[in-house]
């Protein structure tokens, strides 16, 4: 035991002799004495270590700051209301200090601009630099969460509190009233979009950290989207040849090009590249810029004789290839994965006419084609070449940033299956 407790007495003098020794005194409040005169200048003071002034016993010198009054005595006129907002500014520089922060340049440096940021002001600073960066579908999502965020903190009384005094705290417990409330899906999605705007915070040097960053991610069933039965497809490409041609084009282009249904929806006749055989896409994966791809023959024959003559048209709309369509890019979605679902609905009962027992419920979607052809794809691959040699062929069509990406992907829609172990169960 005594051997232990000499490790532990070792470690703490290390740490403590290496910095751990407080570089500041806690932010105290000047009231203007003890008859808390009102005339007199009410500030914040505290002192920190001088990183190059020693004193005689080794340690870095202490040095007074400059007091912070943050516009309080012209704003407030009475006892209470001065030692409220200066004990929240005083509370605010505290946890700075703790965080590491520092007066001095150099070091990770006190922002005093910070303490004059509002959260609500904050959260509206970081959502307009944010915009500049969101596509069109993601603004209206970061502006709904943002603006959800700020009525919360309105009705705890800390909207036009500082944006240092909220805390990692105050997030988790918003975040907790949001799984309580609906999901831990709408939970996440809501922790990104608050971690994207304080982390433009951080950038801004408006607050010393971006603390949601740590809040962990929940666990969370994903949406169901089954491959399909390989003996399904030909019967259900076959009955949408006949009875919806259009559609059956725009699934092919998520089955043959590992298409997104959304990134589909984003097709330009522009981004068609007949002579080359390529299209541009903007994917998941680019927040600036496109994708290029290869058009595969079988896509090739279908497309080639189309009019590429109104080239800023949508490729599929509701009225057929290359029409007028000016709606957002998420309501094109919904649209064909509407018009899916409801032809879908009509081949479970042509199958039922047929005398067959299967039926396609709500898991076999238009994205379960990609899922599907990717599968089909890598097991043909796999026939000869090797796990990393088909990983790395698929890469390229498939499109995924990563290799990583990739293999998580595959291993999501459990693309590679192991041979039969019948053997080894054997008593």
């Amino acid at each position: 035991m005594s051997f232990f407790f000499d490790i532990l007495q070792t470690a703490y003098s290390n740490a403590y002799s290496s910095g751990l020794k407080k570089k500041y005194t806690e932010p105290k409040i000047y009231h203007g004495g003890k008859t808390f005169d009102l005339s007199k200048r009410w500030y914040v003071y505290y002192s920190f270590a001088h990183p190059e002034l020693i004193g005689k016993n080794g340690n870095p010198v202490m040095v007074r700051q400059p007091p912070i009054t943050m516009s309080i005595n012209k704003n407030y006129k009475t006892k209470q209301e001065r030692l409220f907002h200066l004990g929240i500014v005083s509370e605010v520089l505290l946890e700075l200090l703790k965080e590491g922060c520092s007066p001095y340049k150099g070091e990770m440096e006190l922002n005093n601009q910070s303490l004059e940021y509002t959260a609500i002001a904050a959260l509206d600073y970081a959502l307009d630099l944010k915009n500049s960066t969101l596509s069109e579908t993601s603004k209206p999502d970061y502006r709904s969460r943002c603006n959800q965020f700020k009525k919360y903190l309105e009705k705890k009384n800390l909207a036009d509190k500082s944006i240092l005094s909220i805390t990692r705290e105050v997030v988790n417990t918003y975040l907790e009233g949001i799984v309580k409330a609906s999901s831990a899906r709408n939970r996440n999605n809501t922790r990104i979009v608050l971690s994207a705007l304080f982390g433009e915070l951080d950038d801004s040097r408006i607050i010393p950290r971006n603390f949601i960053e740590t809040i962990k991610v929940l666990d969370t069933k994903s949406v169901s989207h089954n491959t399909y039965p390989l003996e399904v497809l030909e019967g259900l490409f076959a009955f949408m040849k006949e009875k919806d041609p259009l559609l059956l084009l725009f699934v092919q282009f998520v089955s043959y090009n590992f298409l997104r249904p959304i990134e589909v929806c984003r097709l330009r006749l522009k981004d068609i590249i007949l002579s080359q055989k390529l299209l541009t896409v903007r994917t998941k994966n680019k927040k600036k810029g496109s994708k290029t791809k290869i058009i595969p023959n079988i896509v090739i024959d279908e497309i080639k004789d189309f009019d590429f003559s109104t080239q800023q048209n949508f490729l599929f709309t509701p009225d057929g290839i290359g029409k007028e369509w000016e709606v957002k890019e998420t309501s094109r979605r919904d649209y064909f994965t509407t018009r899916f679902r409801k032809l879908k609905s009509k081949y479970n009962k042509h199958l039922i006419t047929q005398g067959k027992k299967l039926q396609l419920g709500r898991e076999y979607t238009v994205y379960s084609f990609r899922h599907t052809f990717i599968t089909m794809l890598f097991r043909k691959l796999r026939e000869d070449f090797t796990y990393t040699e088909t990983c790395d062929k698929l890469m390229l069509i498939t499109g995924h940033s990563t290799l990583k990406a990739l293999k998580e992907y595959l291993k999501d829609i459990d693309a590679e299956l192991p041979e039969d172990y019948s053997g080894l169960l054997v008593l």
